[in-house]
């Protein structure tokens, strides 16, 4: 809640008319009325047309407090059974077989008609199990008292009453067998997730308990809950529901303002449907007033399906509507979908900074049991919706859609046709947008067939040995019908206007042989053929100057192919340092080179191009221009130059053998020192000046424990420029310089490490499991490197974070000596030398790191460092506190455009998430941003 200066709200009555928003307000109280109505209801009591029945009294003693009650004292107490006056003619004390033992001794006393039981004693009668200290069973009156043991160090062996499902332990207990009553002092029993402690109960019957100042919470610890909602009275039904009278909350047993005269709580243990209640607050950064927010309702439409529905309205006329469904079938497919539209409203209405916008998200995944069909599968992954969404959306921060600008789908469905040759079959939807230009890329769909290699003469048993008998092909097809559109045009007609359809039939041709035994060749030839349904023609227009084009639709097709062939090797290298009488720490260095040469050839398909003449005003031909019909054609065009070059290419790698730290150790260690290190050029014969490429050289390898990934790439060129900067034919070394000249370069590491990195017990994998659940839900970075996305949304469905695995007890609960940390590095540098620039392009230092400063505070960060514009890039703190039965955090981006915070505090479980409380000031939306 933010507070306005005087001053400024005095302007505004001076230079806007008031008004009253009459509609919204009834909307807004409507809304209340709605929730009020439907979330606190009482049960009416069913109507009983029968005859009723004379009102007995139960006279049975009740001990309020916590003291025992002795065992003489209950059985001596004279008990009015009010199945005494009953006109039913009573059946016998026992129905069933009665099992009972203790430990210490079983005593019965024929003059009283009572049997005393001792030290873990148990009584097994029907569905009813009784286990405790003592239990006195009198079968004169029906009765079974169950209590605890007294002796010098206090009150031990507890009572545990079981019916069923049903578990109750109390301090002491009183059963009538005959009416299966029961009064129970000081009970703790769970009830789907909650913990219910009363004074007293009395149980009516197997499915209803009424109790006297009883308690509920949903806290580990029973003998002094965190908080606790405590009720003077309640009906308690187990499994289904609890209707109570007034109740208020308590925090460490101090009384709070939450209270409410009767309250109605779902127990069940299925997914039942509901009222998910709304926040409410104000929205002062955008001026768009007070607001319901995340409020509707939850449809529990099978064990398979669910549906959510959430509202957000705003008392300027802005409002939200999500849907969201999750849905899942064991062993066969599972899978979320959500829908999300709002309509903003900036500003006054009349008024300069007036705005309307309307934004949308689309997402959907699903993924199917590997075990469902073999044969066949279908998956998705959809994220689509406005370029705007991320940045202006009311209910949701996702800083790596926000920072990547970037929206990606994929549907596909694929089916495995048995048989020989085998066939796949594949139909795919694709959808690539950038939210920066609003540019979309859609494929719909994607057709992709492929049978199986055929080896036409190998033998019919064996190895196949020789160039023939690897002779193999293989028929590919790929069918695509391709739009290209705007973020304004979509969904409309007009972005089909410039759609493209076509299909590539493809035939591979290879075989592999051995040379000298040493060297791998292989011989390859590709055929296809390319269909489209348009085509081009163009002339030149004389009268208007100017080249005009044609568009036809109509099939057309042209063929192409190419010819390669290869060979290869594997060379292995190794320096011993061992010496006679002396062990070092580097025994040995290992380098295996894998160099090959390669040769392509692709002929010139000129009957696919034609030519037109450029003429002037005055009739002189200036200029002849060579175009193709298939230049726009989905696939690209035939080529029109003989092209035959020659590749060289050198993959290397080197490795070290290491004495082992451990003495017990016979091998030495393996470490990579360069997993790859690669170097690639070509040679074009058929260019008749730059024939050489320039140099590629890419690289990787991982130090540190493999905690640092280190990538590194350059581009050599062996070309020298001119005064103009631009490439000449002429060596770089001939023209006064080096043998290359380097035109790019780039570098990115990575680095990760925590307290346990240098101790041998690395639990970073755990961790990187968790961040992989929460980034796949949210579609953000497993590293944070971006932040931790928040959904507001979803916080109301979803499960809460998992609470940490406190495994190390030595960890005090408020001195946590250990204090585990984690740290994630990420730096990239590019340079650029093309035309002389001598420029680094970008350099940037990334980190996001966690410490817990005691078991249950934890802080975080998410930042950065710009080294070329010299400024912190997007920046977040993150700090958490654990509250045992409670969760707060606060999240807090300091500066920039998207500077926010948000603080919440809540109760963890799903029974009681709805107690909670969550401020929050979201960025500034700016439209067109």
């Amino acid at each position: 809640m933010a507070f306005q200066k005087p001053s400024h709200t005095f302007t505004k009555i001076h230079l806007k008319g008031l008004r009253t928003n009459s509609l919204h307000i009834l909307f807004a109280l409507s809304f209340t009325v709605f929730i009020n109505t439907f979330s606190l209801a009482q049960e009416l009591p069913k109507k009983n047309n029968g005859i009723p029945t004379d009102p007995k009294s139960d006279s049975t003693a009740v001990a309020k407090d916590r003291v025992e009650i002795p065992v003489d004292s209950i059985l001596n107490t004279k008990v009015v059974d009010s199945t005494e006056n009953d006109s039913v003619k009573k059946e016998g004390f026992l129905k069933d077989i009665v099992t009972y033992k203790a430990k210490d001794y079983v005593a019965v006393n024929q003059t009283k008609q009572q049997i005393r039981l001792y030290n873990e004693a148990l009584v097994l009668y029907e569905d009813m199990e009784i286990k405790a200290g003592v239990i006195v069973i009198d079968y004169s009156k029906n009765l079974v008292y169950a209590g605890r043991i007294k002796d010098s160090t206090g009150y031990s062996q507890k009572p545990v009453f079981t019916q069923g499902a049903n578990v109750i332990e109390p301090d002491s207990i009183v059963f009538n067998t005959d009416s299966r009553k029961a009064l129970i002092f000081n009970s703790v029993t769970e009830q789907s997730g909650g913990i219910v402690i009363a004074e007293r109960t009395k149980r009516e019957n197997d499915s209803v308990y009424f109790i006297s100042q009883g308690k509920f919470t949903t806290s580990e610890n029973i003998d002094d809950p965190e908080y606790y909602i405590k009720m003077n009275k309640a009906k308690i039904v187990p499994n289904k529901k609890i209707v109570t009278g007034m109740s208020q909350m308590y925090i460490y047993d101090v009384p709070t303002p939450i209270a409410i005269p009767f309250a109605y709580f779902p127990m069940s243990k299925k997914q039942t449907s509901g009222i998910i209640f709304p926040s409410f607050g104000e929205d002062t950064g955008n001026d768009r007033g007070y607001f319901l927010q995340n409020g509707g309702y939850y449809f529990a439409i099978s064990d398979y399906v669910d549906l959510a529905v959430l509202g957000d309205y705003y008392t300027n006329g802005s409002y939200g509507l999500r849907l969201q469904s999750n849905y899942a079938v064991r062993y066969k497919f599972r899978g979320n979908f959500g829908f999300r539209y709002e309509n903003l409203i900036n500003g006054e209405r009349g008024f300069p900074g007036f705005s309307k916008s309307t934004i949308y998200n689309i997402r959907w995944s699903h993924s199917q049991d590997a075990k469902a069909n073999p044969n066949s599968r279908f998956s998705a992954s959809v994220n689509l919706g406005s370029s705007q969404y991320f940045s202006q959306s009311i209910n949701q921060i996702n800083q790596s859609n926000f920072l990547t600008n970037t929206l990606a789908s994929s549907v596909s469905y694929s089916k495995t046709f048995q048989g020989e040759p085998q066939v796949n079959l594949s139909l795919s939807a694709t959808h690539n947008q950038n939210t920066n230009t609003e540019a979309i890329n859609l494929t719909l769909p994607t057709m992709q067939a492929s049978m199986t290699r055929v080896y036409p003469f190998a033998p019919k048993s064996g190895t196949k040995k020789g160039a023939i008998q690897n002779i193999n092909f293989q028929v590919n097809t790929r069918g695509e019908y391709r739009i290209n559109t705007t973020d304004s045009l979509f969904g409309k007609s007009e972005m089909f206007d410039d759609a493209l359809a076509g299909m590539r039939h493809s035939i591979p041709v290879t075989t592999n042989f051995k040379v000298f035994n040493h060297f791998s060749a292989s011989v390859n030839a590709n055929f296809e053929e390319n269909w489209t349904l348009k085509t081009l023609n163009k002339f030149w227009d004389t009268a208007n100057q100017e080249e005009v084009t044609i568009e036809k639709n109509g099939f057309d097709r042209y063929l192409t192919y190419n010819f390669g062939a290869s060979i290869g090797t594997t060379l292995y290298g190794m320096y011993n340092f061992q010496k006679k009488g002396k062990d070092p720490k580097i025994q040995a260095i290992r380098h295996v080179m894998r160099p090959s040469i390669s040769y392509n050839v692709s002929p010139a398909f000129d009957q696919y191009y034609e030519t037109y003449d450029v003429i002037d005003a005055d009739g002189t031909t200036s200029d002849q221009v060579e175009f193709t019909r298939f230049e726009n054609s989905l696939f690209g065009r035939p080529g029109n130059r003989y092209s035959s070059s020659i590749g060289l290419a050198v993959g290397n790698n080197f490795e070290a053998k290491i004495r082992s730290k451990d003495s017990t150790e016979t091998e030495p260690k393996k470490v990579f020192l360069l997993n790859n290190l690669n170097l690639s050029t070509a040679y074009d014969l058929a260019a008749d000046s730059l024939n050489w490429s320039p140099l590629r050289v890419t690289g990787g390898t991982q130090i540190l424990n493999k905690k640092m990934n280190i990538n590194f790439g350059m581009t050599l060129n062996p070309y020298a420029l001119d005064s103009n900067n631009e490439v000449i034919n002429k060596f770089n070394i001939n023209n006064g310089g080096s043998l290359f000249r380097m035109t790019s370069a780039n570098i990115n590491l990575s680095y990760s490490l925590n307290n346990d990195s240098f101790s041998g017990k690395d639990k970073e994998e755990e961790r990187d499991e968790e961040a992989d659940r929460r980034s796949s839900t949210a579609n953000a970075r497993a590293d944070d490197l971006f932040g931790v996305s928040q959904d507001f949304a979803d916080q109301r469905l979803g499960d809460q974070k998992k609470d940490k695995n406190k495994d190390d007890e030595e960890n005090n609960e408020f001195y946590n000596y250990k204090m585990p940390w984690s740290l994630r590095l990420s730096y990239a540098a590019n340079y650029t030398n093309t035309r002389r620039q001598d420029e680094i392009t970008s350099q940037s230092l990334m980190f996001s790191g966690d410490i817990e400063l005691s078991p249950r505070w934890s802080v975080g960060a998410s930042s950065g460092y710009d080294f070329l514009n010299q400024g912190f890039t997007y920046t977040q703190l993150r700090f958490e506190r654990d509250l045992l039965s409670w969760r707060m955090n606060f999240t807090w981006v300091p500066f920039s455009d998207r500077s926010s915070w948000n603080f919440f505090i809540g109760i963890k479980s799903n029974l009681l998430k709805d107690l909670k409380y969550d401020q929050r000031r979201q960025p500034d939306r700016q439209l067109g941003n």
